[in-house]
């Protein structure tokens, strides 16, 4: 009987929350969801194991299906023999395609559905993220059993690309709305739990899969499995927790702030989705979160082998050593990995605290100037950071990238504020939707600018150590872009906004109803929700976890200060 009821209580009339719910119950859910399709990051914890899963007869691996390649061409060739075969393994190259698929699908559905996802409701769009991210483990996992890589790329990279796309949206206008006073810490906390995916499910996934592991059998399929288990429980979970306000409310003695020359970034009114991409708003703002990301991303997915072969002997109290001559030395590479793990960790934790620090000073010193502070204290910590590594001085290069790795995370976290505060909030989910296709771009501009740069100067000879360096000034300059757009932003013309008449229309589209009507409706948002001991389970439901993620974290990066 329940199961007929379920497009019921999808419904987003369903959602809508009643006098006296309590808004600090949203947040843990969308935590909730985020927290699981954060994994999406640590996906790499894969990659060795399935690396050597196919074992000869001799119980040593199999060749790789790319065996032999030595040209950009013959390894596509190895991935299109990978996708089916069943005879040799895969390659981290081949295996590396899921980030790919993770993020430009990831800012396509975002894109596409975003609309769909305002007018049906952050419930109706968490629970098929649900069923996309947890449903496309299963069918990962059944693609690791047969050894058929396309089965990933369909399962985990295509059907759950779209899972993250419609995952990581689906709070952003609805806490921007039980949030108006804090919008940047408001959406700052939940984006903070996709940065901490990885660090919960990292962890857990290396435990399954020494739990399952068997003799020939790396134990990845089965891991799949639980995870997509667990998953679905917290997701699931997430999505019936999410509720709207009601059309009018407003945080108890809350006000709207008067009109000031800092209150005139912050509209009043809304622009409809079909007319945002048509102001110069929308596309400035594309262009700061591309070239921000674009200059964190590459180097934050090659921070390990970027502190090694900078630093080399110098990280394990041998400065004599290059990066070459450890190379030679299977125990001191080990212990430059040692190392170089913990920088990512640490860079991790970071990347995760300034989602939330920084979004939320966002609400104290706006959106455009906490931009120009990224830009522009990025820009001068890559220089530095340049500087650190010919000086050879571990700790200032290492603080420079902790930096910049919290205002990677923290650029993130403060965008839907800023569209909500240039474009209102009518369709800021939808409209964040098509601006996260700025992701998927910088998803693919960033790395290969610092991988592309980093094998031309290997290349040329140069040496470890002085590869990076001038790399730096690269990405300064792609801030240097993102600092000129952001200082042309402007207040939206009102010609884009909508009218009043236009407005209710929407919102009577979108199912909405008002504080009034509200008070008179019959549904399941009581006032019970709003008792503090059901706030308190729901914040440790989704706290335990993402403390467990920054203990194990924290742990790895300790190496770093012995």
């Amino acid at each position: 009987m329940g199961l007929f009821r379920l497009p019921d209580l999808l419904a987003k009339e369903r959602t809508i929350a009643g006098p006296g719910f309590n808004r600090w119950l949203v947040p843990p859910a969308a935590l909730a969801i985020h927290l699981c399709i954060g994994m999406a990051y640590g996906f790499s914890v894969f990659w060795k194991p399935l690396g050597s899963a196919l074992l000869g007869p001799d119980g040593t691996p199999l060749p790789s299906c790319a065996a032999g390649a030595t040209t950009f061409a013959d390894k596509l060739a190895g991935t299109a023999r990978a996708l089916s075969a069943t005879d040799c393994n895969w390659t981290q190259f081949d295996l590396g395609w899921m980030y790919t698929l993770f993020f430009v699908v990831l800012g396509c559905s975002a894109a596409i559905w975003g609309g769909w996802l305002e007018r049906s409701g952050p419930r109706k769009a968490g629970f098929v993220s649900a069923i996309c991210w947890c449903g496309g483990l299963l069918i990962s996992a059944l693609g690791v059993h047969q050894h058929q890589l396309w089965m990933m790329w369909l399962g985990s990279g295509l059907i759950g690309g779209i899972g993250l796309g419609l995952g990581y949206i689906s709070p952003v206008s609805t806490l921007i709305k039980w949030f108006p006073d804090r919008r940047g810490m408001a959406t700052g906390m939940a984006i903070m739990g996709f940065g901490g995916g990885a660090m919960i499910g990292s962890p857990l996934a290396t435990l399954l899969m020494a739990k399952f592991a068997s003799p020939g059998d790396p134990g990845v399929w089965q891991t799949f499995l639980a995870l997509a288990s667990i998953y679905a429980v917290f997701m699931f979970a997430g999505a019936f927790g999410y509720r709207v306000p009601a059309t009018g409310w407003k945080p108890a003695g809350w006000e709207p702030p008067a009109a000031t020359e800092s209150s005139a970034m912050i509209a009043t009114n809304h622009v409809h989705l079909q007319n945002a991409h048509k102001t110069p708003q929308f596309w400035l703002l594309w262009v700061i979160l591309c070239m921000n990301v674009s200059a964190g991303i590459g180097i934050i997915g090659a921070a390990s082998p970027m502190l090694q072969e900078t630093f080399g002997g110098a990280l394990i109290g041998q400065p004599e050593l290059g990066f070459a001559d450890l190379k030679q030395n299977k125990e001191l590479l080990a212990g430059a990995v040692a190392i170089g793990a913990g920088f990512v960790g640490l860079i991790s934790l970071f990347n995760i605290g300034g989602r939330f620090i920084w979004a939320s000073s966002s609400d104290l010193l706006g959106r455009r100037p906490t931009y120009v502070i990224f830009f522009v204290l990025g820009i001068a910590l890559y220089v530095l950071a340049s500087v650190a590594a010919g000086w050879k001085s571990l700790a200032i290069f290492v603080a420079c990238f902790c930096v910049i790795a919290s205002m990677y995370g923290g650029g993130f976290a403060t965008i839907p504020a800023y569209l909500a505060d240039m474009f209102g909030t009518q369709f800021v989910g939808a409209i964040h939707g098509r601006l996260l296709t700025a992701w998927s771009t910088a998803g693919i501009l960033g790395p290969v600018v610092v991988n592309y740069l980093h094998d031309i100067r290997l290349e040329q000879g140069i040496p470890f150590d002085q590869i990076y360096a001038p790399i730096f000034y690269v990405l300064a300059g792609l801030l240097v872009v993102g600092l000129l757009a952001n200082l042309l932003v402007r207040p939206v013309d009102g010609r884009y906004f909508m009218s009043d008449e236009e407005l209710a229309q929407e919102k009577q589209l979108a199912k909405e109803r008002s504080l009034a009507s509200e008070k008179e409706a019959d549904h399941e948002a009581s006032d019970e929700a709003s008792e503090s001991s059901v706030v308190l389970f729901a914040w440790l439901a989704v706290g335990i976890p993402l403390a467990y993620g920054i203990w194990v974290t924290l742990q790895k990066s300790a190496v770093l200060f012995k």
